[in-house]
This record gives structure tokens, sequence and C-alpha cells, in this order.
């Protein structure tokens, strides 16, 4: 009975976590849209390297939870 709990609670877990996950997909995409369009309006040379930081770091995020939600099987 009380490993059954453990289980319950454990599968409990995973499935928020999985939610928190996909939530955490759907943030991070649409920040990786917008530092694209950034990067594509931007006409000041000073801030193209900023705007290429910031897209560089949205796709590593994204392929980072890309890679977590594959673990889940989906």
């Amino acid at each position: 009975m009380i490993f059954q709990s453990k289980v319950q609670k454990q599968n409990h877990s995973t499935a928020g976590e999985f939610v928190q996950l996909m939530e955490d997909l759907r943030v991070t995409k649409g920040a990786l849209d917008r530092a694209q369009s950034n990067f594509e309006q931007v006409n000041d040379p000073a801030l193209v390297d900023c705007y290429i930081y910031e897209l560089k770091a949205a796709q590593m995020r994204y392929q980072f939870l890309l890679r977590r939600v594959k673990q889940y099987g989906v």
C-alpha cells in the first residue's frame, strides 16, 4: 500500500513536470520567434550582436527543452 502511493505520487510528479516542460517549451518558442523577428528588423549595427546572442540563447534553450520532451517518449 505504501509502495503504491509512492508510485502514484511519482507519476503525478512526472505528469506535473511534463506539463511544466511543455509550458516552458511554449514560452521559449515565443522568445525564439521574437528574437528572430528582432534580428531581422534591426537597423542599428550596434544591436546586431545583441540580437545574435539573444537568438542563439533562445535556440539552445529550445533544443534543450525538445530533448527533455523526447525523454518522455513524445
